[in-house]
């Protein structure tokens, strides 16, 4: 077989580590892209949001520790506001949650409370 061939045993080794290198580029910018965070967006492509535990302090008392999926039923049932103070693993003290970017950005997706009918 001619060297020069396409078909010769170094073209073939070529060609498949060329395929390989190919497939592990593509795996990383999709993994890139999958957790590229749109700011002001939902991330559906973040399996664990779940993760963040948060505790409140409600009706004078510590509460918690809430997931994020129990913390955006607490805003729903007006339970917290931006005025309530949150704390999880990693804050020096306790914060107000419009100081929280997170938590506010639930807060805020909430919709105002209807006005009274005339």
């Amino acid at each position: 077989m001619d060297e020069s061939s396409f078909f010769s045993m170094d073209k073939l080794v070529e060609f498949g580590l060329g395929m390989a290198i190919s497939r592990q580029m593509v795996e990383t910018m999709n993994q890139t892209i999958a957790n590229t965070q749109v700011a002001g967006t939902m991330n559906p492509h973040q399996a664990n949001n779940d993760v963040a535990l948060y505790y409140f302090v409600i009706e004078g008392k510590s509460s918690g520790p809430f997931s994020i999926h129990e913390t955006i039923s607490l805003v729903q049932q007006k339970k917290i506001t931006k005025d309530t103070l949150a704390w999880k693993p990693g804050f020096t003290s306790w914060i107000s949650i419009e100081n929280d970017p997170l938590l506010l950005k639930y807060i805020a997706l909430q919709p105002p409370q209807i006005p009274p009918v005339l």
